[in-house]
């Protein structure tokens, strides 16, 4: 009998084992995830920021946790440079995804799966943009390091790199590296730090930078927006006393936006060549925002030049919700009707315009949209096969 009883205890005893082992196994093996299943990692600036300012030592300039902000979708300020959603949140919904939450949300404990915000608003590629104030792009990719090693260890080694290798890193940046500069002065009174085309140079090599260490944590598949037209946002566009949307483009901002929007496109390409597996989507928002701007009757708006939220010359006085210096501010009737919320920032209607083209464009986008980013995978026979056709006969679904 005691011999019985030893040979039970160790009968349970394996059995315990193999139940504990096959526990842990099941919560690393694909079945955690969803079938199919993206994720999406965004990187940027106020364009792309759901609210990680709201968690750090900015100022009421670079925040927008005060209403009116957030009044149409969520009915109350999230962080978001908005009347309502942005323009990531549309692509997650898009690829069906949740909204993607701000990395430093204290009340987020989810293992990422889904993606992660890093976004910061005013922050650039390089560190001295707003320095103090911002979470700038490197440290934002520091962020993404330390969620990747989290996704390891939750689900081990394989179904991590299935997970971020399949996912799409989106990218809004550049644009306050160039703008901060003339957004207090006027472009006779601005010093740059550097001649114009080293300026372009290092921001673009701090881009290039952080690509390449997000490639080498797993990722290959990349989202852009190249830089808009600075002088013609209302904010820049009153300092300037720009009149109409060609003069606008010709002061010195929007110039400097040109100079990136040349070279950007042409470093992805040595990238491409450079990087096995490395796709990427660039989507021209330059021209787009001019194009709904000049044409705005076109789209379904009714105002494309003035802020729906502001005061003085284009409602462009950046005192939108009376926090920055300037207490009294105008709001317009029907924000759906505008193109800007804000002197710097689109209406939710027009980010849902601009995420629209991104997903499924075909001229302001290239080589690829992001509906064929997150629809295929790294198989090369899936992509050059397909893009032997038309992208224009893949429409959004």
């Amino acid at each position: 009998m005691a011999s019985l009883r030893v040979s039970i205890s160790i009968l349970v005893l394996y059995l315990s084992t193999f139940i504990l082992n096959s526990v842990l196994s099941l919560s690393k093996c694909s079945t955690y995830l969803p079938e199919n299943h993206r994720a999406l990692f965004i990187f940027g600036d106020s364009l792309f920021d759901t609210g990680n300012n709201d968690y750090i030592n900015a100022t009421t300039f670079l925040q927008a946790n005060y209403p009116p902000y957030g009044e149409t979708f969520f009915n109350y300020p999230t962080g978001r440079f908005s009347d309502g959603r942005i323009i990531p949140d549309f692509i997650a919904e898009y690829a069906k995804l949740p909204l993607i939450p701000p990395y430093l949300h204290p009340g987020y404990h989810d293992e990422h799966i889904y993606g992660v915000n890093f976004a910061s608003a005013g922050a650039g590629a390089l560190v001295e943009t707003n320095q103090g104030l911002v979470i700038d792009l490197t440290t934002q990719a520091n962020h993404f390091t330390e969620v990747s090693k989290q996704i390891r260890q939750k689900l081990g080694d394989v179904e991590a790199k299935q997970l971020l290798s399949r996912a799409v890193y989106l990218f809004s940046i550049g644009g306050n590296d160039y703008g901060t500069h003339f957004i207090t002065n006027s472009n006779s009174a601005v010093v740059l730090p550097y001649p114009q085309q080293q300026f372009v140079d290092f921001v673009i090599g701090n881009i290039t930078a952080v690509i390449k260490g997000i490639y080498n944590d797993g990722g290959r598949k990349f989202g852009f927006v190249n830089v808009g037209p600075l002088n013609c946002f209302p904010l820049l566009r009153r300092l300037v006393n720009g009149t109409t949307i060609s003069a606008c483009q010709e002061e010195a901002a929007s110039a400097l936006a040109r100079l990136h929007n040349n070279a950007f496109p042409k470093m992805l390409q040595k990238l491409e060549k450079q990087l096995e597996g490395f796709r990427y989507s660039i989507t021209d928002f330059y021209n787009a925002l001019i194009e709904v701007m000049t044409n705005s009757s076109n789209y379904g708006f009714i105002e494309g030049n003035e802020a729906c939220c502001g005061g003085g010359a284009y409602r462009g006085d950046y005192s939108c919700g009376g926090k920055r210096g300037i207490e009294e501010y105008e709001l317009c009737n029907n924000v759906n009707e505008y193109v800007f919320f804000d002197s710097l920032h689109p209406t939710e209607r027009a980010a849902e315009h601009f995420a629209k083209i991104m997903w499924n464009g075909n001229r302001d986008v290239e080589p690829y949209n992001l509906k064929h980013l997150f629809h295929y995978g790294w198989d090369e026979s899936i992509f050059d096969t397909y893009y032997g056709s038309s992208m224009g006969d893949f429409e959004m679904s």
